[in-house]
């Protein structure tokens, strides 16, 4: 078969072909799966695709592995509004589809999928992890998200879809471009490992040596689990260049769980205490309202015998939260978004927060809770799991029972199972609220010992896994 009776949709024996438009999707599609799988370029679907590419009016660049989804949006700039939303699902309309429409997105969904499927092997550099990055946050755009939102560590979890996977053949006629969506609880750990393996075979050394190639890293939670690994074994300018990507790193997190913090945590108005008599509580429109029947005409003026004031006074009572963190090395994500978390307590009024960190010795990071960065550094990852060394800290720091929370964050792999789950069980019986926490990370993957959750769940406290939203919302309602 002739490469253009490929894409023309015939044979060349004449026989018909449902489809010329479908045809050209299934041969972009299949030029996709073969650049996946095989770095080496199939010819044959290589020259189809540049004359599909070139007859449907769009840039030769979408096929060159080599060219950034940046690089090509900065030269055609219409692009950019496509790739938004292209793989959610789009609304249903009466009708024929938009066939050559679907070839377009095809194409631009090849185009962002190959980029951040296909990595590779070798050394990487802090350019390419910048730009492998850069892609993803197009993939993620795509989807509907933020970028760096599915990767983990700023933001929230995707927005949930409905529709068809990708399928390069037996699809049907008329089935449209890709609606990913609704794997983004796959995708989301899958981009991670991706990111994660690009920056195992980075020598960060060498690039954190270097001011102008550190200064090319953007901030991740792969990155940072591997910052914190070697710190110790960094100095001078190294040491220096990676204590400055944690802290960028923190910052940008803090900041976003800062917001669904101040949301979660705002208490009712507690009328029994009497409001503030200064003017910026002056309740204007209801002082004149209650005032009217002293209006006197002839003079044109209000009499007034008594203002008003809003009530701004809430709710709040001193609360204990004891964190406890798995610090072994399973746990990396769940370490560095919980003490963050708990540097954000730590600044809430009347809200008094102690932070525990094991593996199999325990660390008090109390006197550091309100700075996540100092925290972060005092931390050691890796090692075996030991709950009951934190469980001896954490014990005596129950004061009033009724009064504390106590959040465990782990995935209960644990060495003296029946021995810290009678002390956490006494914990939970004590009147103390005790909140078991599977996994608090980006993207809601993690593993818990099936022995535990359902001891837990027998318990009456059920393990919370999933995203760190989920942490926030079970607290605000003991801490307001």
């Amino acid at each position: 078969m002739s490469e253009a009776s490929v894409v023309e949709g015939g044979t060349e024996d004449g026989a018909s072909v449902p489809d010329s438009d479908e045809n050209r999707r299934q041969v972009l599609y299949w030029r996709l799966l073969a650049r996946l799988f095989d770095p080496e370029e199939q010819a044959s679907l290589e020259s189809a695709s540049v004359a599909v590419v070139e007859d449907i009016g769009l840039p030769v660049a979408l096929l060159d592995p080599a060219a950034s989804v940046d690089s090509v949006v900065q030269r055609h700039p219409e692009l950019a509004g496509e790739l938004d939303g292209l793989m959610t699902p789009e609304p249903d309309t009466e009708g024929e589809r938009d066939r050559a429409a679907e070839v377009r997105r095809a194409a631009l969904a090849s185009k962002v999928l190959l980029n951040v499927f296909s990595t590779g092997s070798g050394t990487v550099t802090a350019g390419q992890l910048a730009r492998w990055q850069s892609d993803a946050g197009w993939l993620e755009r795509a989807l509907g998200c933020r970028p760096g939102e599915l990767r983990g560590g700023r933001g929230g979890a995707g927005r949930a879809g409905a529709g068809g996977g990708v399928s390069p053949a037996g699809t049907g006629v008329g089935t449209p471009a890709p609606d990913l969506s609704r794997l983004i609880p796959e995708i989301g750990p899958e981009l991670g490992s991706i990111e994660a393996g690009l920056v195992q075979r980075m020598r960060l050394r060498e690039v954190l040596a270097d001011p102008a190639l550190a200064s090319r890293l953007t901030p991740s939670m792969s990155l940072i689990e591997q910052l914190l690994r070697d710190k110790n074994n960094l100095a001078g300018v190294a040491l220096a260049n990676a204590k400055a990507l944690i802290r960028r790193y923190v910052d940008e997190v803090t900041e976003v769980l800062r917001t669904q913090v101040e949301k979660a945590t705002v208490g009712e108005l507690d009328r029994s205490v009497p409001p503030k008599r200064v003017f910026r509580n002056l309740d204007l429109d209801r002082t004149i309202w209650k005032n009217l029947t002293n209006w006197d005409p002839e003079e044109e003026r209000l009499y007034v015998d008594r203002l008003y004031y809003r009530h701004t006074s809430r709710k709040t009572t001193p609360q204990r939260l004891i964190v406890v963190v798995d610090q072994s090395g399973s746990m990396v994500d769940s370490m560095v978004n919980c003490t963050i978390l708990a540097s954000i307590f730590a600044g809430l009024p009347k809200v008094d927060v102690h932070l525990i960190a094991y593996d199999t010795q325990a660390l008090d990071l109390t006197p550091w809770a309100h700075d996540p960065f100092e925290t972060l550094l005092r931390t050691q990852l890796g090692g075996g799991t030991d709950g009951t060394v934190a469980m001896a800290l954490a014990q005596p720091k129950i004061a009033e029972p009724r009064n504390t929370v106590v959040v465990w964050i782990s995935d209960f792999y644990e060495w003296r199972t029946d021995e810290l789950f009678e002390s956490m069980a006494a914990i939970h019986r004590s009147g103390a609220k005790f909140i078991p926490v599977g996994s608090v990370t980006s993207s809601g993957r993690g593993s818990v010992n099936p022995w535990f959750r359902e001891k837990f769940k027998d318990l009456g406290t059920p393990v919370i896994s999933g995203h760190i939203k989920k942490l926030v919302h079970e607290l605000k309602t003991f801490l307001t």
